[in-house]
């Protein structure tokens, strides 16, 4: 019988050493130590996986730690030949293993539907407490922020915390198995912020950073009193989207989600003209072979690319794994 490990092995490079933290494990984000209890410390020694757990830390497109070693340290084709092997070993994987995934996925129970009714009732209790200080003048304002901007920061931040809270206590009960939180943890798709927002508590609706005021006079809807700075009447949503949202939180959830869609569209024209200034800007500059950074007519812009004349798609940015590549492929030893 062989392991997962052992069949990962296989495709790695001989000669390949790598320690690093997965980002897989639920105690703590930046685990450190070889005996991890809950195998999220990978370890490869000559090409050999010895233990952890391989995820978009490892091999993510843009976090790869595994793929740029290989990259760096053998070729780009050795990178090539990584990436089409791992391909058709997770396509092999998925067809033994499948991973689905439905509505049933994120039922809690019922004692941890309490906890979370309990954590909201008490986010609201310390929302009106704060109100109550805000209307006695008996808060405090933060440095440089007026008294409504100190109000409306606090209750956001108690909000926010209150949310998160909810969302640790529905991440342990539906535990490292389940297919949703294998897949927010592993980086393949959506985040445990989707799962929290599906299972616990969907949270503060915004518009431009802030909580939610436009509407009536002096008031978001007609059935609010006007005034009213509780959490309720500025577009917090307190279900979830598994135990349905009322007409309320359905409505400021409406708005919040309106800004989403603006945002897209209107930043997708900006970044699209932007790197076309760019690309006129700087078509006329290129690199020469004495380093040196010159226009059409010859004029330098830069003596060294860059200032310091490192090509960035070969940097490792000074990190030490740089250094103990260079004196490992300098004296062949390796580095403590």
């Amino acid at each position: 019988m062989w392991n997962g490990k052992q069949i990962f092995s296989q495709i790695l490079p001989k000669g390949l050493y790598l320690e690093f933290p997965a980002q897989v494990c639920f105690k703590c984000d930046t685990c450190k130590k070889r005996d991890c209890e809950y195998n999220a410390y990978v370890v490869i020694e000559d090409g050999e996986m010895l233990q952890g757990t391989i995820e978009e830390q490892g091999i993510g497109a843009f976090k790869g730690k595994i793929l740029d070693k290989v990259v760096k340290e053998y070729s780009p084709e050795a990178g090539a030949k990584f990436v089409d092997d791992f391909t058709r070993l997770a396509i092999r994987g998925v067809m033994k293993t499948g991973l689905s995934f439905g509505i049933s996925d994120e039922d809690i129970p019922k004692t941890a539907k309490l906890q979370i009714n309990n954590l909201l009732r008490e986010a609201e209790e310390t929302v009106k407490e704060l109100i109550d200080a805000y209307e006695a003048k008996e808060l405090e304002a933060l440095p440089g922020r007026t008294l409504k901007e100190t109000i409306e920061m606090k209750i956001m931040q108690v909000l926010g915390k209150a949310r998160d809270q909810t969302g640790n206590i529905a991440g342990q009960q539906l535990g490292l198995e389940n297919s949703a939180v294998i897949m927010a943890k592993s980086g393949a798709r959506g985040s445990m912020l989707n799962l929290t927002q599906m299972a616990a508590c969907v949270g503060q609706q915004a518009v431009r950073g802030e909580r939610i005021r436009r509407g009536y006079a002096g008031r978001t809807l007609p059935h609010f009193d006007k005034g009213d700075l509780g959490a309720d009447a500025h577009g917090f949503v307190k279900a979830s989207y598994k135990s349905g949202l009322n007409p309320t939180e359905y409505f400021f959830h409406a708005i919040g989600g309106r800004e989403g869609l603006v945002d897209t569209a209107v930043r997708t024209s900006q970044s699209g003209y932007l790197q076309r200034r760019l690309v006129n800007a700087l078509q006329d500059l290129e690199v020469q072979y004495d380093g040196s950074v010159r226009e059409t007519r010859g004029v330098v812009v830069q003596f060294k690319y860059g200032e310091d004349g490192i090509d960035s798609t070969k940097s490792d940015y000074s990190k030490p794994e740089a250094i103990h590549r260079i004196v490992r492929m300098v004296t062949g030893k390796e580095v403590n």
